[in-house]
């Protein structure tokens, strides 16, 4: 079964990451708080039973491309640093598609926080860097 058919996932919770996030003139010069979520499919079984971590997603791989492009990004909104992201996974890891949370703490008074929730094909992300004037680099770098 490959990992497009599969159900199977992995998924990383909470990776907390300071970053500039926010269109409000202090947030464009104070680093904020974002929470990540993340779900990559998988094939477990394979890796099961061969026990070898190249049959699966490296997610220590993962969680460490994750925390150097958002430390090092730029975004005006919680939307487009998901979107980034998904295709940034996307294009570095062998994945048919990524699931991307990220929230932002303390966004919103009086609420726990506020964020997006987004799921990006591969098929996406050929679309978009395929598409007439698109930009060669992936958005936040």
């Amino acid at each position: 079964m490959s990992q497009h058919d599969s159900e199977d996932r992995i998924f990383l919770r909470g990776l907390t990451i300071e970053c500039i996030i926010g269109f409000v003139d202090w947030e464009r010069r104070a680093r904020q708080t974002v929470v990540i979520d993340l779900e990559l499919p998988c094939d477990c079984e394979r890796a099961a039973r061969r026990d070898v971590v190249d049959d699966t997603v490296d997610y220590k791989s993962v969680a460490k491309r994750v925390l150097a492009w958002v430390q090092a990004s730029q975004f005006h909104l919680v939307e487009s640093l998901a979107h980034g992201l998904a295709l940034l996974l996307l294009a570095e890891f062998p994945l048919e598609w990524v699931r991307v949370s990220v929230n932002k703490p303390g966004a919103i008074r009086h609420s726990k926080d506020v964020g997006v929730s987004i799921e990006r094909r591969r098929s996406q992300l050929e679309a978009s860097l395929s598409a007439p004037g698109a930009p060669g680099a992936l958005p936040g770098r």
